[in-house]
């Protein structure tokens, strides 16, 4: 595979002295695994103040680096996934909701995934566990690059309840107590089917996504109730995989990232975010984020910085060794946060907020911009005249690393910086597809009373 950045090259390009001699020897090209867990919270885990037991988990910010200003693609399932695997915002894949099983569309064709750009270029690639976009050609994972596939097409709480290989429907209703262990199974078998050549491991959970469930082994045994038990069944998971990899002599040169799709739902803690999942509020986005590679990322870091899944794409291409995929990227190389050198990267552009089509806020640095709500939280009864975004007129302002649970409204101490951040955002949005265009004018005309959609309120659910 000679297109692909051995550990020499990687190192050697931009960070060598801070690293071992005894890094600088492996040979070996990148392998990749990103486990994504669906619906667990900022606050759900050891390393980020839980009391729920995640050592395996833990580990990784103890050997690697753990993020505390990361973030999903979208406050819910199918954008935010779509968002990971593309490096593209969700509206610009043309993925603005959640797929049912009713649906028969999904992620476009045209889409280039992490799975199909490295598979280009002679990685192994397998999706294990939760897809979530599309259930039927050409929508499935091996349509987008992996070359195999196991796991259950959409969420848990959906019927019927595939359990799919490929593109074969293996059981209708398949137990969910069994998820967790079977998935396992299947990741630490691609680990050692694929240990001499380079291979990319995807692997969404589908826990602790409601209705939840633990194998024998774990139910009943956290003091935290079910969802404790679910969740320390996911890092006993990452245990499992983690000890694969050191196993099959893969540990030195495998990149692991850990993160979650979006904020907790009805259990987990978003910690002192405001908001759930569903929510442009930081909980319904902000998540954990951790990372490790032996010898290029140093151990025990914490970086402070933003980043979001939009940057794991043109990250792990860049650390293969690669071109950037043809399609516009909305995320960027974040190798020298990774490598300790910086605590951010910079950028031109902001992260954008959607719901649907709607955008509801822009980040830029520390700064965090609110320009249009909903009238009403999420999955709360609609109000009178039913749900839709409305703007908020004056925007409001945060600066996320004072306030980071959004309370104080800053904007009008800082005229310069609302204003410069709203007419980045509207240059930007200028650039999306038509259905994004139409919504912001739609928000735009939209006339709104003097209580609507309403300040945030000083106090709010925190999980």
């Amino acid at each position: 595979m000679s297109t692909s950045l051995t550990r020499r090259t990687l190192l050697a390009s931009a960070t060598a002295p801070l690293f071992a001699a005894s890094a600088l020897a492996q040979q070996k090209p990148l392998n990749f695994v990103m486990i994504y867990c669906d619906d667990l919270g900022y606050g759900d885990l050891g390393c980020y103040g839980s009391s729920i037991r995640t050592p395996h988990i833990d580990s990784l910010a103890r050997d690697g680096m753990r993020f505390t200003d990361f973030h999903s693609g979208n406050p819910v399932c199918s954008p935010s996934r779509a968002a990971l695997l593309t490096g593209r915002h969700n509206t610009r894949v043309n993925v603005p909701r959640v797929f049912f099983p009713r649906d028969n569309d999904g992620l476009p064709t045209n889409e280039i995934t992490i799975a199909r750009h490295l598979s280009g270029h002679g990685y192994a690639t397998s999706c294990v566990g939760k897809w979530h976009l599309g259930h039927r050609h050409p929508h499935l994972p091996t349509d987008h690059g992996f070359q195999e596939y196991f796991g259950i097409p959409y969420s848990n709480d959906m019927n019927p309840r595939w359990l799919m290989e490929d593109d074969r429907v293996l059981e209708e209703q398949t137990p969910l107590d069994t998820l967790t262990p079977r998935y396992t199974q299947r990741a630490v078998q691609f680990i050692e089917r694929s240990k001499d050549k380079p291979f990319f491991l995807y692997f969404p959970h589908t826990y602790p996504h409601i209705p939840l469930a633990a194998s024998k082994a774990f139910r009943g045994k956290s003091p935290q109730g079910l969802y404790g038990d679910v969740v320390e069944e996911i890092d006993w998971s990452v245990g499992e995989v983690l000890r694969s990899l050191k196993a099959n002599g893969l540990a030195e040169n495998t990149l692991v990232v850990f993160s979650s799709d979006n904020g907790p739902w009805y259990q987990g803690s978003s910690g002192l975010n405001r908001g759930r999942k569903g929510m442009t509020t930081e909980g319904g986005m902000r998540v954990p984020g951790l990372a490790r590679l032996p010898g290029v990322i140093p151990a025990g870091r914490v970086n402070r910085g933003f980043a979001s899944v939009l940057d794991i794409l043109p990250t792990f291409s860049a650390m293969a060794g690669l071109p950037m995929p043809a399609n516009p990227l909305d995320g960027q190389d974040i190798r020298p946060m990774l490598q300790g050198t910086r605590e951010a990267v910079e950028r031109t552009q902001p992260f954008l907020y959607f719901e649907g089509w709607d955008a509801q806020c822009s980040r830029l640095g520390k700064w965090k911009l609110h320009f249009a709500r909903r009238n009403d939280f999420i999955y709360s009864p609609s109000p009178v005249g039913g749900v839709k975004t409305l703007p908020l007129n004056p925007p409001e302002l945060y600066n996320l690393e004072l306030d980071p649970d959004e309370s104080y409204d800053v904007a009008p101490e800082n005229p310069q910086v609302t204003q410069d951040l709203l007419r980045r955002t509207e240059t930007m949005l200028a650039g999306f597809p038509r259905e994004v265009r139409d919504a912001r004018a739609k928000v735009l005309a939209t006339p709104t009373g003097p209580s609507e959609p309403g300040r945030l309120p000083r106090e709010a659910p925190r999980g």
